[in-house]
């Protein structure tokens, strides 16, 4: 299921662009690229008050309205009203101390706490995307990802890059959604990258609800626990391959040695395939879209092709998280659906940058 072909109802899309109107810094160049804010989340804040300085920079009003549009355009309404009534049970089977980051922000946004789970659960299920990772000749990882997701209209303006503080340092970086806790793209520092991509699966809240009372994680909850808990490429990879999810997934892995990358295929209970890099016979980069990296991809959604293209056109020797950025930016690898592009390398964090992509291309 992809979300980017739903339609914006006019009157409520002309509403949302009067209120961006005057908000600078917070939208995408219409010539170039440009960095979204980079805010702190300090973890030894209670999770409930823990994102509250970053929403203050943000007007309620759009906040409140982007969720609304979300649940009305992408949550049935059985599912909708489902949740209302099921919520008291619902939160038990949520993890903490996402569902009180969840409860905080909700509050402060005068949104009821089954509207703001059920966004933040309706993003897990249409991240359509394409992640590479990739070693250069002198054995450096690099890893890249976009991120294509419907209402880019909205999205672009809510995407932020967040420093997670612990103990007055850095703990893990990410990039996300306003209002969404947990993270399609992060670094650990000096230990590992990693990125999600939809594995279209069945209908999405049939997954959420078949998950959830079985207890298993949200899939970019996990990318999360994942980056604050696990102190190694190697324990990443673990974490990510045998955690139980409420969906499939694929998760892309990057390290700081060589031959540390990896292509995660996820079923719900576990891993249905491990592809890792293999330099040593040629295979330096993994490619991977929204389908089994061992099936052909469908030809009206082939990024996979003209990625491969790219990073061959580059050539090992030349790689760099530049480069990587240019064979993000290939057409159509990049694309209507892009929201956001990301270059990273664990054994460089500061080097982590995120550009917020336009639309319109032709």
């Amino acid at each position: 299921m992809r979300a980017a072909g739903q339609k914006a109802r006019p009157l409520l899309a002309l509403w949302l662009l009067l209120l961006l109107v005057g908000k600078p810094g917070y939208s995408a160049s219409p010539s170039s690229p440009s960095a979204p804010p980079r805010f702190n989340v300090t973890l030894d804040t209670a999770p409930e008050l823990r994102w509250l300085p970053v929403l203050r920079h943000y007007d309620p009003g759009f906040l409140r309205a982007a969720v609304m549009r979300i649940i009305e355009e992408h949550v049935p309404e059985w599912v909708h009203v489902l949740i209302g009534k099921i919520l008291g049970e619902l939160t038990g089977f949520l993890p903490q101390p996402f569902i009180d980051e969840i409860r905080g922000m909700c509050d402060v946004l005068n949104l009821s706490l089954s509207d703001c789970i059920l966004v933040n659960l309706a993003y897990e299920f249409s991240a359509f995307c394409t992640s590479i990772v990739a070693q250069d000749s002198k054995g450096h990882i690099f890893h890249g990802r976009n991120l294509d997701y419907a209402y880019g209209d909205i999205l672009r303006n809510l995407t932020v890059d967040v420093q997670f503080i612990k103990n007055g340092q850095i703990a893990y970086t990410g990039t996300t959604f306003l209002g969404y806790v947990g993270l399609w793209t992060g670094q650990s520092p000096h230990k590992f990258t990693v990125s999600g991509d939809e594995r279209d699966k069945g209908w999405w809240w049939e997954n959420m609800m078949a998950g959830l009372l079985q207890r298993h994680s949200p899939i970019s909850w996990l990318i999360r626990s994942t980056l604050s808990e696990s102190e190694s490429f190697n324990a990443a990879v673990i974490k990510l391959a045998k955690t139980p999810l409420i969906a499939d997934v694929y998760y892309i892995v990057g390290g700081i040695s060589p031959r540390e990358g990896v292509v995660i295929t996820r079923n719900r209970n576990g891993p249905a395939d491990i592809w890792p890099l293999d330099p040593l016979n040629g295979q330096w980069f993994r490619v991977e879209t929204n389908y089994d990296h061992w099936k052909p991809v469908p030809k009206e959604d082939d990024r996979r092709t003209p990625a491969i293209k790219a990073l061959n056109a580059t050539g090992q020797a030349n790689l760099s998280l530049e480069t990587l950025f240019q064979v993000l930016s290939v057409k159509p690898v990049y694309n209507n659906a892009t929201i956001y592009t990301t270059v990273m390398s664990a054994a460089y964090p500061d080097k982590y940058m995120t550009r917020i992509r336009k639309s319109g291309l032709k």
